[in-house]
């Protein structure tokens, strides 16, 4: 009887991973949260540190924000 409870608990916590990691894989990696994500493929991430998922590593620069501003335009900003 102890194997089967174990077993029915492992199944069901399984299940709950299962549905739990289909629940928050909707959201785009590159998004904060809260920020777009779904269906959309040709999303674009506001811009700003604010706006990223992970935060980044260095401190956030002038040239950093305005290259992130410009994003997906090929040009990179005048003062780079």
């Amino acid at each position: 009887m102890s194997l089967l409870r174990t077993v029915t608990l492992g199944v069901l916590g399984f299940l709950g991973y299962k549905y739990y990691h289909m629940q928050t894989g909707k959201q785009n990696e590159a998004f904060a949260e809260g920020q777009a994500g779904g269906e959309n493929t040709t999303q674009v991430r506001d811009a700003g540190p604010e706006a990223m998922a992970d935060p980044p590593v260095r401190e956030w620069t002038k040239v950093d924000e305005q290259g992130d501003e410009s994003f997906p335009a090929s040009d990179p900003p005048a003062n780079y």
